[in-house]
């Protein structure tokens, strides 16, 4: 009967362990996964080295294309975000973030302006990778020039 208890009490424990384990897994990752970005981590200029769009044909821009268009994502400490293709402004407008999106207001002609939100799927020193949030899925990776 001891020996029976005795091992009762140690299963309990081993699953108490594992499952304390897996709640702090999980916390860490969902946070670190809904971490507020601040502006300050986007200044500067951004290359994208790969652009995908999953609904197209073909779904990945190829390295000629890329690297003829040269295509580059800005944010400035004004929060002015500018997208370069081709080497010429392609987009301009003001940015605000709001989470892991990044808000963007672009400035079209005549005065009038459009907001959408890009997500940021991921955010290192040296790498970015945002999806625009619109049927057009539109997934960018650049790394800071």
């Amino acid at each position: 009967m001891k020996k029976l208890l005795s091992e009762t009490i140690g299963m309990i424990v081993m699953k108490s362990r594992f499952f304390c384990c897996t709640l702090l897994l999980f916390i860490t990752i969902s946070s670190g996964c809904n971490r507020t970005i601040e502006p300050e981590e986007l200044y500067g200029e951004w290359k994208y080295i790969r652009v995908e769009s999953p609904r197209e044909d073909p779904p990945v821009m190829s390295d000629e294309e890329l690297a003829a268009q040269n295509p580059s994502i800005i944010f400035t400490k004004n929060k002015d975000l500018v997208i370069i293709w081709g080497g010429e402004k392609l987009s301009h407008g003001k940015f605000r973030m709001d989470g892991q999106m990044i808000r963007y207001k672009e400035n079209l002609a005549g005065g009038t302006t459009r907001e959408f939100p890009f997500l940021i799927k991921s955010l290192s020193d040296q790498e970015l990778v945002f999806e625009t949030m619109s049927q057009e899925l539109t997934r960018v990776t650049a790394v800071r020039k």
